[in-house]
């Protein structure tokens, strides 16, 4: 059995996005707000596996941070001008400045076991599930 989604016209969102006030005026120098920092977060039995998009960034620019089951993630931006007196910038779309992602897991990390890996722009994390501890029997007085 099919089901159908109701959806309005093809062009509600090319409107809702003309009628924001920076349509028509884009600044010329960086963006307004950063792009956040997008992961994708899978899970197996005994670890979370972490993959989080920060391209651009140098590895010694990117601080992981984890406390408990809460993942933290910075990273630096940095400028790299390479402008000569004889250039003139024209326009600059990209963001320099720091960009952060905190995000909570259902269960707490083994910080001591956890590992972080940046290669070509993709921080990949690998952060085991801190076990629990098996339930104590009381003895009843």
């Amino acid at each position: 059995m099919y089901h159908l989604i109701p959806r309005g016209s093809l062009f509600d969102d090319f409107f809702k996005d003309m009628a924001s006030p920076g349509f028509f005026i884009k600044p010329l120098h960086g963006d307004a707000l950063p792009q956040s920092i997008k992961v994708d977060v899978s899970e197996t039995p005994v670890a979370y596996q972490v993959q989080a998009e920060i391209p651009g960034v140098a590895r010694e620019d990117v601080h992981v941070t984890i406390d408990g089951s809460i993942v933290s993630l910075r990273a630096e931006i940095k400028q790299q001008d390479r402008q000569t007196s004889d250039d003139k910038l024209l326009r600059s779309e990209r963001y320099y400045g720091s960009v952060a992602r905190s995000f909570q897991l259902p269960l707490e990390i083994d910080e001591a076991e956890a590992k972080a890996k940046y290669d070509n722009g993709v921080l990949t994390l690998t952060l085991p599930k801190k076990r629990g501890r098996s339930g104590q029997r009381l003895a009843i007085e």
